[in-house]
């Protein structure tokens, strides 16, 4: 009978984190893809892609050298949701480590070399995925105007 109550237990347990772990009603049901495709269609953008899913538009390619995955930049952001609203920004120029951000970062900022700029469109999976972050709930694909100052 211990065992039983044991597996009931760890069941309800980890029924428990798969409801908390998205925010119940805060969750965005749609795939990212579907997300995205919706908003680039409502704004008539037309992105490149990458074969892991990131989506980027590059306004200015910048200098032919490129950062590293595991690079220092120094850049000019504005995070933003798909319906337009800001949830984060720098009117200063940031520095970070590439290895310390997520994955749409980590792939999308060294498709730009120092002085370019553009747009990364990041798929859930790439950004905070299905636990969200902060202000960004879960499966919530994401947007980034970037513009790469230095690295």
């Amino acid at each position: 009978m211990a065992r039983y109550t044991y597996v009931l237990i760890s069941l309800l347990v980890a029924a428990s984190l798969t409801m908390s772990s998205c925010g119940g009603d805060d969750c965005n049901s749609q795939s990212s893809e579907d997300q995205l495709q919706a908003f680039f269609e409502a704004n008539n953008i037309s992105p490149d892609k990458t074969g892991s899913g990131l989506y980027y538009v590059i306004d200015q390619p910048g200098s032919s050298e490129k950062p590293t995955p595991t690079s220092t930049v120094t850049v000019f952001y504005k995070g933003y949701f798909l319906d337009g609203e800001q949830f984060d920004g720098s009117d200063d120029p940031i520095t970070f480590s590439l290895r310390n951000v997520i994955r749409g970062w980590q792939e999308g900022i060294p498709l730009y070399g120092k002085g370019g700029s553009g747009s990364l469109y990041i798929p859930y999976e790439l950004a905070y995925g299905t636990n969200g972050q902060g202000s960004i709930p879960c499966n919530t694909a994401i947007a980034f105007d970037i513009e790469v100052v230095d690295f």
